[in-house]
This record gives structure tokens, C-alpha cells and sequence, in this order.
């Protein structure tokens, strides 16, 4: 008797049209009500979608629901936010970190406005030209918003074709493998819903820590879970560890309280956010080596304590030194108020420098003040980002 040829890892082990009723039965029972979903048999706003596809890269669900209301209804159209200044844009957007995704979603509302009319436009290859927009986002835009038949594929989707299809390999390599491989489950009926349906499967059933295999509509079909350790699809790369480097801030105060800031140059990391002036980051260095980047001469004393900051790709720690300046004018930055920095974009960096130096910044735009009895009680961490997708640093 021969032997059935074993089935490649890129096919399907089950039909696409049984594979999509059984997800799509199970969508319209479980899925979540987010603030940028529409309501089932509603038509999504497609700038609504865009942004929250933009807020979503590397923040999680939970984070992006806290603050996609206020920033939406303060740029309700492409048109609103092309108008706006960057540093209204950045102040906006603070809370949500990585402030290169809010620089290139300004500059993707200004070319929504200038090739578009200020309509978002429904093909993936318009979608895929505006700045910020990468594949993924382009043809979760095109799909969510425009029942275009594509399927995106993000961390979570790799995640779940990774089991399904029992693919033996880290996510980056099958991303291309699940992609083509899923790809005809987006060939039929309710192809929004559909992509909504892989991404919700994967946050909130094949987790990537204990998966609800019971409660997963495509388990008779999948691989990792007839293996019996569906928990170890995909394999995990190993870390990379991140690089250290070092700053000195300094918090200048004058006898009104005003604070000293200054705005980071436009390119790099928290570009146009503002910051407490500092000296150079890179390796350590004395106090006295980095007081020469201070901006005025001052009786500096050092803060106990140091801010440890992490970046996509480095470690930042911080010390910090204060000082009251009795005469005399810095040469660079901006006073501020204690009012006037709630009108501040101040990156988290920023906020946790202030708060080491005394200094309460008023919260974001958006966000309730901290309780006087101390922060509340927050949640445990989930067992991994509903949403996790390459960005720019920030």
C-alpha cells in the first residue's frame, strides 16, 4: 500500500469555507466592543480605522481604548488633523509612546488631504503609499474598512497560522509562509469581520501563553494542538539584548516655579517632544564631566534615585540634578509654567524625570489626575500584547 504524501505545511489541514464559518460563527459571539469597531451591520468610519490600525502598533487594546476617544474626537477627519500643528498632534498623543507613529499619522492626514480630498482612499496600493502605512496596516485599512478581500497579518495572526498550520519556525520567517496560507479564507463572504475574527482569536483565545484550545473554533483542525504542546508554536527567537547608555538631565527651576524645557530635534527618538535639557546620551560619565552640557551656571545638586527608560531598541538611565536659577538667562529651551505644561507634549521620559525632581506634570490630555492616595491598582500584565507590530522608536 502506498503511503498518502504528508500535507505540506502551507496548506490548510481543513477547507477554507469550514475554517471561515466556524471562525465567523465564533466572532459573533465573542467578539469585543472596542471604541473604534463598529457596531455589527454598521459601516466603519475608515479614518476611525486607519488611526486606531496606526495606535495599535506596539500598544496594547486595553492601553489604545483609554485614549483613541479623545484623540478622535479632537481630529474627527484626515482634513482636521492635516490642519493641526505637530507639537498639538504630539501633545494629543501622549500616553501612547513610540511619538514617530504620531508624526508620520500627521503626515499620512496631510497627504489624505492633498492626493485624496480628505478621503481616506479603499485600495491597498493608495493605502500602502501614505506615509506611515506599512503592508500590514494597509490591508487592515483596506479589509476592516472597505471589505476588501485581504487578510492582514499581524503578530497575532502568525501566532494562530503558526499553530494551525504547524509550522516549526519563529514568527519572522513564517510570516510570508501564514500569509499565503490564509490567504483564501479572505476569498469569501464578510471579509472584514474576517480579518477582525483571526486578530481577536489570537488575543484573546490562542494567547501566547496558555491557549483556550477548548474555546478555539478551528481546534479539531490544528496542529499544535494535536501535538499536544500547542503553546510551543511559534518557536521563540532568542532576545537580543538591548544596549545601555547614559544621561545627565537637569531640572531648572526659576523662584515662580517655571520649569525649563527644550524641544528635541525633529529627527530621531521623541522627535519635536519636550524634554528636561541634558548632555549627551551615550556612556556613562561623571557628574562633573556631564555638568559642562548644563544650560546655566547654577549650585547643581544631585537627586537620589536615577530613571531607567526603555526604548524599542536601547536602555536609557537617567540621573538627574536640580537647581533655582537666582540670575541670569539660559541659552537654549522654553520656561513653563506649572499651568502650562499640561499644554506640553512631555513624553513618559520627560513625566517620570519631572516626578523624580519633585515636580507633578499634570496628566495627559484625556486622562484622570493620579488619586491622592497613590495610583490605582492596576491589572496584571496580560500574557502577551493584544496588538504587537514593528514601529519607530519613541
Amino acid at each position: 500500500m502506498r503511503r498518502r504524501p504528508r500535507p505540506s505545511p502551507c496548506a490548510l489541514p481543513e477547507e477554507p469555507a469550514r475554517l471561515r464559518a466556524a471562525l465567523l460563527g465564533w466572532w459573533d459571539a465573542a467578539r469585543r466592543d472596542l471604541p473604534w469597531r463598529a457596531r455589527p451591520g454598521a459601516r466603519p468610519d475608515p479614518w476611525a480605522v486607519l488611526v486606531s490600525e496606526v495606535m495599535l502598533q506596539q500598544t496594547t487594546a486595553a492601553t489604545v481604548a483609554g485614549r483613541f476617544p479623545a484623540f478622535l474626537a479632537r481630529f474627527p477627519t484626515p482634513s482636521a488633523l492635516a490642519r493641526a500643528g505637530l507639537e498639538e498632534v504630539l501633545h494629543a498623543w501622549q500616553g501612547l509612546g513610540y511619538y514617530r507613529r504620531a508624526r508620520a499619522l500627521h503626515a499620512c492626514a496631510r497627504a489624505i488631504e492633498a492626493g485624496h480630498g480628505g478621503r481616506v482612499p479603499d485600495d491597498p496600493e493608495a493605502l500602502l503609499r501614505l506615509p506611515g502605512l506599512g503592508a500590514y496596516s494597509a490591508a487592515a485599512v483596506a479589509a476592516i474598512a472597505f471589505d476588501r478581500p485581504v487578510l492582514p497579518v499581524d503578530g497575532n495572526v502568525v501566532r494562530v497560522g503558526c499553530r494551525l498550520l504547524g509550522l516549526e519556525t519563529v514568527p519572522g520567517p513564517a510570516r510570508r509562509v501564514v500569509a499565503e496560507a490564509l490567504a483564501p479564507l479572505a476569498a469569501g463572504p464578510r471579509p472584514a469581520d474576517l480579518a477582525q475574527a483571526v486578530m481577536e482569536l489570537g488575543a484573546l483565545v490562542c494567547r501566547p501563553r496558555a491557549p483556550d484550545c477548548a474555546a478555539c473554533p478551528w481546534r479539531a483542525a490544528c496542529r499544535a494542538r494535536a501535538s499536544g504542546e500547542p503553546e510551543r508554536l511559534p518557536l521563540r527567537p532568542v532576545p537580543k539584548p538591548r544596549p545601555e547608555q547614559a544621561t545627565l538631565a537637569f531640572l531648572l527651576r526659576r523662584a515662580d516655579g517655571a520649569v525649563l524645557l527644550r524641544r528635541r530635534p525633529e529627527g530621531g527618538i521623541l522627535g519635536g517632544m519636550m524634554e528636561l535639557p541634558s548632555s549627551p546620551w551615550g556612556p556613562e560619565r561623571p557628574i562633573a564631566e556631564a555638568l559642562a552640557h548644563a544650560p546655566a551656571v547654577a549650585a547643581w545638586e544631585p537627586v537620589a534615585g536615577e530613571v531607567r527608560h526603555v526604548f524599542s531598541h536601547l536602555v536609557l538611565r537617567a540621573r538627574l540634578v536640580r537647581a533655582r536659577l537666582s540670575d541670569g538667562v539660559p541659552a537654549d529651551g522654553r520656561w513653563f509654567a506649572p499651568a502650562e505644561l499640561a499644554a506640553a507634549a512631555l513624553p513618559t521620559l520627560t513625566r517620570k524625570l519631572l516626578r523624580l525632581g519633585g515636580v507633578e506634570p499634570p496628566p495627559p490630555a484625556g486622562r484622570a489626575a493620579p488619586s491622592p492616595e497613590g495610583p490605582r491598582a492596576r491589572s496584571a500584565p496580560r500574557s502577551g500584547p493584544d496588538r504587537f507590530r514593528p514601529a519607530g522608536s519613541g
